[in-house]
């Protein structure tokens, strides 16, 4: 078992919960598992509009934020950043981390990023050898979600 509050994560928050209650942006651990070899996997929602609200990411944001997250987590939490995965209903983020799972150390790591994404150049891999539709990117729209999400981030954990 492992303790989750340990981590910084409210407990009452963790785990599947009813989407009408859910804020945004915000961070929450939806799961906290060990593998048969002792392995903590870790998987972080992260919830960039209110679901049901009508009010979806595009498929050119989600596309570009994806890249950003994919990018900065894995060069910067290389040992522990598994995969980032775009929820289908279009409202934010699933993150996978294997061995760690400190809400502040995750926290801290997206800040980063979405701060990173202001100065950016360009959307990380969005070219013709790196993603499968490179043409559907916007630096602007992704700098643009990154503030809306940089905004709320003294709330991040409060969820719900």
């Amino acid at each position: 078992m492992i303790d989750v509050a340990s981590l910084g994560w409210p407990t009452e928050l963790v785990g599947e919960l009813d989407h009408r209650r859910l804020k945004a942006p915000s961070v929450k651990l939806r799961s906290a598992r060990l593998g048969e070899h002792g392995d903590a996997f870790f998987c972080v929602d992260l919830r960039i509009r209110r679901p049901n609200a009508d009010d979806f990411l595009t498929s050119t944001e989600l596309h570009s934020v994806e890249h950003f997250l994919l990018e900065g987590f894995g060069r910067l939490l290389p040992e522990h950043f598994v995969s980032v995965g775009i929820m289908g209903c279009q409202t934010g983020f699933y993150l996978g981390f294997q061995n760690e799972g400190r809400a502040d150390l995750l926290c801290a790591t997206l800040a980063h990023i979405l701060e990173e994404m202001q100065t950016a150049a360009a959307v990380p891999y969005a070219n013709v050898e790196q993603c499968g539709n490179w043409r559907n990117h916007s630096l602007g729209d992704a700098q643009r979600v990154a503030r809306e999400i940089l905004a709320r981030r003294e709330h991040w954990l409060d969820a719900a």
